[in-house]
């Protein structure tokens, strides 16, 4: 007679019982994380994190709020997934309406990678060390608890590999939706997305066990809509479909005539990009994963490897082609800059310590554990944000904006009354007014359009925000010190490392 627990229900619901715990699992895990950050005031450290967040506020509350305040090069999944949790005040002037949604993203990585681990490794021990490897990293972690797009862009990758594992065990055609919808939440999270839309492609392709040409071209057209998309947006916000390429605020701009170590040269590209993932990853995680890869051959369940190695290789690519340098303190100049790139790593050594795993007998697999405590007792030997990459980044980048912002919403709140208005300076000024709780309806910026170009091309005639907020140097500061605009400096906020904060008060009255 057959066993009922073998039956096709009972599977089903074992596995929706071992999905749950793996979800409630990751759950007590980021919201632990994230209460730590969040105590200390780490959730808006990194400069990036804060301006994320205030785009996200910008799409419902400010002058000209909606579609226009979308952006056109940071891509947009990020800004719209926190587009909930902006508009309560609490929320955004603490950085938690950052931290939920990023946090669901890492809780949806971890199980999409754990099943994708069990499916590949016919384990769920291997599917449990490969999960523990990746969750239990304090650099994935802090990315999981702040709002950048690393760990959003994971939660994709994750589906979409999954997506490829499942479309090869049945061949059925949801599987290759859910890989198209991963896809475009990739491509419009970061722009590594894009590179893996060929590869996804084939991949689908080689597991089709039919019609092979019909699901490559299916595939491909279908996940490249996100990408056009992007196109069609940069052209209609700003004239220039590669504006997010070569635009005033690309990468390329921002880096300029300036050289880096990497740049057109592969074995620099390759060092500074493996020194990243070795300090994201930590030493254990990165020797165990290079063993493991070894393992995964032998065991002929390379794929999910080496799918999760094309990240790595696209970073690696973009530092010798696209003017995207990576610095680490370690390598000359010996500084912070885009170190979080090296998170990547963290999932493809995880996935090769799960076929280390494989290798031991089915009696012995338990004995895999040691090597997610060895991974964990390596960052808890002198454990320490100070041991941390991605934090120390954004430690040590953001000292000066931190204690300007601090001291500008100390000066700020001390003058400023509801309805009085503010002229400000784009960038990181905003971030004043999100620690301060003030409306961004209540300033006026560039983004603004039609109404800031009216009060910044005649001052005098049209001006009506009492308070202005600029930066010594950038365009709204030049036109307060000009002469013609009716405002007065009220006080000087100086911090090393950055431009001198200037507050403005409105003394002229307006001509009509």
């Amino acid at each position: 007679m057959k066993n009922s627990a073998d039956s096709p229900r009972s599977k089903r619901l074992n596995a929706i019982i071992e999905t749950a715990i793996v979800v409630a699992l990751l759950c007590g895990l980021v919201g632990g994380a994230a209460w730590y950050f969040f105590e200390r005031g780490y959730i808006l450290y990194w400069g990036d994190a804060q301006a994320h967040l205030n785009i996200s506020r910008q799409l419902v509350d400010s002058r000209v709020s909606g579609y226009e305040r979308l952006g056109n090069v940071w891509l947009p999944v990020l800004h719209l997934i926190c587009t909930p949790f902006v508009g309560n005040n609490r929320l955004w002037s603490s950085g938690l309406a950052g931290t939920i949604p990023v946090a669901i993203c890492f809780v949806m990585a971890g199980a999409f990678f754990y099943l994708t681990a069990r499916e590949a490794y016919r384990s769920r021990i291997c599917a449990a060390i490969v999960l523990a490897c990746f969750a239990l990293n304090p650099n994935v972690l802090y990315l999981a608890s702040i709002p950048m797009t690393e760990i959003v862009f994971l939660a994709g990758l994750a589906a979409l590999l999954f997506a490829i594992l499942r479309f090869r065990a049945t061949q059925k055609s949801g599987y290759l939706l859910l890989g198209v919808i991963a896809s475009w939440w990739m491509c419009l999270t970061r722009y590594d997305g894009w590179f893996l839309i060929p590869f996804s492609g084939a991949a689908f392709a080689y597991f089709a066990a039919k019609r092979r040409l019909a699901v490559l071209i299916g595939f491909g057209t279908a996940a490249s809509l996100a990408p056009l998309f992007w196109f069609g947006h940069n052209w209609w916000e700003t004239g220039s479909p590669l504006d997010f390429y070569n635009g005033p605020y690309s990468a390329m701009a921002i880096q300029g005539d300036r050289d880096y170590r990497g740049y057109h040269d592969w074995p620099r590209a390759l060092q500074y990009y493996a020194e990243a993932g070795r300090l994201c990853s930590g030493w254990v995680l990165c020797v165990l994963g290079a063993t493991g890869l070894v393992w995964a051959f032998a065991k002929k369940a390379a794929f999910p490897v080496l799918f999760l190695l094309l990240t790595p290789a696209f970073y690696v690519w973009s530092l010798h082609s696209s003017k995207n340098p990576i610095h680490v303190p370690g390598l000359w100049p010996h500084s912070y800059y885009n170190t979080r790139y090296g998170i990547a790593f963290v999932p493809l050594a995880a996935f090769a310590v799960g076929a280390i795993a494989l290798a031991l007998p089915a009696r012995r697999k338990w004995l895999g554990f040691v090597f997610p405590l060895l991974c964990l007792v390596s960052w808890l030997w002198r454990a320490s944000p100070e041991q941390w990459i991605c934090w120390k980044e954004s430690q040590v980048n953001s000292v000066a904006r931190r204690a300007w912002t601090e001291a500008g919403v100390k000066a700020i709140r001390s003058r400023y009354t509801a309805g009085q208005g503010i002229l400000a300076s784009a960038s990181d000024v905003s971030g004043i007014f999100c620690r301060a709780g003030i409306p961004l309806a209540e300033t006026l910026d560039i983004g603004d359009g039609p109404e800031w170009l009216a009060n910044f091309s005649a001052p005098r005639l049209v001006h009506e925000e009492l308070w202005a907020v600029a930066q010594d140097g950038d365009p709204l500061s030049k036109m307060l010190k000009g002469g013609d605009a009716p405002y007065k400096l009220v006080e000087q906020i100086e911090t090393k490392g950055a431009p001198t904060l200037e507050i403005y008060r409105r003394v002229a009255a307006q001509l009509k």
